[in-house]
């Protein structure tokens, strides 16, 4: 490997290492298979990105030689292009799997959330439908990793996504454990008469948490 590929395999971003995590189980996929993969299994616990970043990952991962394509002959009526991971690419990725370093705290950005946290600014009957909404979605997300699951159980080399998805059930459970808890919290701050936070003066005053 040259020092400029060196330098570029230090830069490589997770949603990179993703891909190639993708590509590191039995048999060629296209972008399109690879999107598909990622929707089902990393959307529930990391997230899964665009097609047009899957290609420019695998474009990436081609320069650097973790990855090679073949492109397929004339007896399919679509030509299409098929990845597959190289051993220079397993053992990177092998190196960064292990490199407990470079996993990092979990990131939360909870859009619901932060509506909550301007409740003040909404009305109490939106925010307690839009609660409602975020549990029927999650009740959603949860069958599908369930569905994720099942799949993934009857696979023996998918042992450890299926470990990855058991988690994900569980967080979901809790999300939805929270979200009916929040309901309770909403309920019982509209019936106390929504009183202003304390340590909040009309007109401005100090943030209402130390700091």
């Amino acid at each position: 490997m040259t020092s400029s590929q060196t330098s570029k395999k230090q830069e490589l971003p997770a949603t990179a290492w993703a891909v190639l995590g993708l590509l590191s189980f039995p048999g060629e996929r296209t972008g399109y298979e690879l999107k598909k993969w990622a929707d089902s299994s990393l959307r529930f616990f990391y997230w899964s990105p665009a097609i047009s970043q899957i290609y420019a990952e695998l474009r990436r991962l081609e320069e650097l030689g973790y990855a090679a394509s073949t492109r397929s002959g004339p007896q399919e009526a679509r030509a299409k292009r098929r990845y597959a991971i190289t051993a220079a690419g397993r053992a990177a990725l092998a190196g960064w799997a292990s490199d407990t370093a470079e996993a990092g705290p979990p990131v939360l950005k909870h859009g619901l959330l932060l509506r909550i946290w301007l409740g003040h600014l909404a009305d109490p009957v939106l925010l307690r439908a839009m609660v409602g909404e975020h549990l029927e979605r999650t009740r959603g997300e949860l069958a599908a990793v369930r569905e994720a699951m099942a799949q993934a159980q009857e696979v023996p080399q998918w042992a450890f996504p299926a470990l990855a998805l058991r988690w994900s059930e569980r967080q979901h459970l809790a999300e939805l454990e929270l979200g009916e808890a929040l309901l309770a919290d909403l309920a019982e701050l509209a019936a106390a008469g929504t009183p202003a936070p304390a340590g909040v003066r009309q007109g401005g005053g100090d943030a209402p948490t130390p700091g």
